[in-house]
């Protein structure tokens, strides 16, 4: 076998093959003896006709595909390893010349791991933001020990407010005819929730257990039904019940019942020590952030649209993960918000161009840097990964398989090129107002592979050519035209 290899664009490869005529003629006969089980031949028992026969019969090209994908998966690996090319797509492959006794003539395109060409990486400029923690925050985080503390108690002995719960018997009718769905009996309704339609929980206020009453409302227009938008109903109304909220005194009590802390006054520096550690955490993410943006856009390179397109599945795919442990259909996300699945998946194009750009840039700084990742810097992203998921780290390790390992090492790689990028910036401190920061872990998971399971891909970027990859192609032609391109 020989083989011309060439370049036709910056990600583009074209390699051209020639396989004698021999191994081509092997590939039939394996061909033939594969097949021949299913190929129907008068006067013979499947399986029994010789090959001359069925390829007068059915002409020679009936084993044509079969001897092609015996051939084709060792020559490509062979072909990209030798020209250390790494392939983020199927080959699309033109055949030029086939058949018995002849040499096989094909040729092939890919697209392949783009070129970078580095920017500035080292000495960029970068902000920390570091706000001051707020009593908004700090009320906002007590208010869920709070509400963890939060008891219910009946309402007696006085009429109905705001922040009760009432249960409440209804029946709604426009022009004195009941609707479909306008009754109800124990209904739950805190009132001032906004739950119900607009102005019918505020009629309730003022109300006593026991009361009946007539409430009139107006449906908003638009309403989810046509024949009840804009419309004026009438609810007959009984109050069975109601409960109210009973919370809890901020007191030394307290404390000791949310906290280790034996006085409320500890237990509230505790908190504020508690958000200033993840304002930190959250300044740092940001500037993490801020800096790789800077070296990506610094950097320049031609993106194939096989990793956009690839990058797009996996954020599509992501969310509609996240809405199905949410209970939500995407065919229902998509119906409610007048969306088509294409138009949700152009929306992701801009951050799948950059989330790839982003992979490539990374990898080709440690590149550069003539990055190498020790196993001790692999088991330390392993025991971060145990801790984050409440795992013990020693257990965990042991489940850890090769594919998963080579993920946590890409991720090892990621972080000591973010690392360096941060430690090389000139970065200024600003306490200003507070703006929430992007999740800079996006940026390294996107490099960091399938952790949980170790099923899906490697990144594209990280890809070698695989064997059994290759044993697909996206387009083939068997015939003696090559295809046009």
């Amino acid at each position: 076998m020989s083989y011309q290899a060439e370049k036709i664009s910056g990600n583009q490869y074209k390699i051209t093959f020639n396989v004698p005529s021999e191994d081509f003629d092997a590939a039939m006969q394996d061909s033939y003896l594969k097949n021949r089980g299913r190929i129907n031949v008068p006067g013979f028992r499947k399986g029994k006709a010789p090959r001359k026969l069925i390829e007068n019969m059915y002409g020679e090209s009936i084993f044509y595909d079969d001897a092609f994908d015996k051939i084709f998966p060792d020559l490509y690996e062979e072909a990209v390893e030798q020209e250390n090319l790494f392939p983020v797509d199927q080959p699309d492959v033109k055949v030029d010349q086939i058949g018995s006794g002849k040499e096989l003539q094909f040729s092939l395109t890919v697209f392949v791991k783009p070129d970078v060409e580095l920017g500035e990486y080292k000495g960029l400029k970068g902000t920390r933001h570091l706000h001051p923690v707020s009593e908004e925050e700090i009320e906002h985080r007590i208010s869920h020990d709070v509400q963890k503390m939060t008891t219910s108690q009946d309402v007696e002995g006085r009429a109905l407010e705001n922040g009760d719960t009432a249960n409440i018997n209804y029946l709604g009718s426009v022009d004195g005819v009941p609707f479909e769905g306008g009754q109800a009996d124990g209904h739950q309704l805190t009132l001032d929730s906004g739950s119900f339609i607009p102005g019918f929980e505020e009629q309730l206020v003022g109300m006593n257990i026991g009361d009946e009453k007539i409430i009139t409302v107006t449906f908003p227009t638009p309403y989810h039904s046509e024949a009840l938008a804009g419309k004026e109903a009438q609810f007959e109304v009984k109050v069975n019940s109601a409960t109210q909220e009973v919370k809890p005194e901020m007191d030394d009590d307290f404390a000791q019942d949310v906290s280790e802390h034996k006085t409320f006054e500890d237990y509230r520096a505790a908190i504020v020590k508690e958000l200033e550690e993840n304002r930190d955490r959250q300044a740092e993410v940001a500037l993490e952030n801020e800096l790789i943006q800077k070296a990506v856009d610094a950097a320049d390179c031609d993106i194939p649209k096989a990793m956009v397109e690839r990058q797009i599945d996996r954020l599509f795919m992501n969310m509609k993960m996240q809405m199905m442990y949410q209970g939500l259909r995407m065919e229902d996300y998509l119906m409610y918000t007048n969306t088509t699945e294409e138009d949700l998946r152009e929306r992701f194009r801009d951050d799948a161009k950059n989330g790839v750009k982003t992979e490539l840039v990374i990898d080709e700084i440690a590149k550069a840097e003539k990055f190498e990742i020790s196993d001790e810097e692999i088991d330390e992203q392993i025991k971060r990964y145990a801790e984050d998921n409440h795992q013990d780290f020693e257990t965990y390790k042991a489940t850890v398989n090769e594919k998963q390992r080579e993920n946590f090492k890409d991720l090892a790689m990621s972080r000591k090129v973010v690392d360096l990028i941060k430690s090389s910036a000139k970065v200024d401190i600003h306490d200003g107002p507070h703006h929430d920061p992007i999740d800079a872990q996006e940026v390294l998971d996107a490099v960091s592979g399938a952790l949980e399971d170790g099923q899906e891909e490697q990144p594209e970027s990280k890809k070698k050519p695989a064997k059994k990859a290759a044993t697909k192609t996206s387009k083939k032609k068997t015939d003696k035209e090559p295809e046009e391109g």
